[in-house]
């Protein structure tokens, strides 16, 4: 996996680029999927082998995690930034006080898997490609 591909992909996506476009660039990079880990504020990527690197999440005053989690809310955060009305660090922020502790990204599958303290979890698949 190209290492610095992924680095520049969380200052992209910190820089509030699309989804989409932070996606490509890590498929790019040799990566198949990845965790976020909002407890510890690293994400691990893997490739289709055995290779994995961690990132620092530079998340500055990140909240506590709720103790519960609030599957509706983690929905209207994805769909907030889906439709650019807040920005990835708010996008964390806000799941974070949700109660989301992890979230799993797996390109090959096409979705998002949000997951509580307790297990408790939402699925999202990535947006239908914009055809003009």
């Amino acid at each position: 996996m190209n290492t610095q591909t992924i680095a520049d992909c969380m200052a992209l996506s910190f820089a509030n680029t699309p989804f989409p476009a932070v996606v490509h660039k890590l498929v790019g990079a040799g990566v198949q999927a990845y965790a976020a880990d909002l407890i510890a504020l690293r994400n691990t990527y893997y490739n289709a082998g055995e290779e994995s690197v961690d990132e620092a999440i530079p998340l500055a005053d990140a909240p506590s995690i709720a103790e519960s989690f609030d599957k509706d809310r983690v929905a209207a955060t994805v769909t907030a930034i889906q439709r650019g009305e807040i920005g990835y660090a708010e996008f964390l922020r806000r799941i974070m006080q949700a109660g989301c502790a992890r979230y799993g990204v797996f390109i090959v599958g096409r979705k998002v898997m949000y997951f509580g303290r307790q297990g408790d979890f939402h699925a999202e698949p990535f947006p239908a490609a914009n055809r003009a």
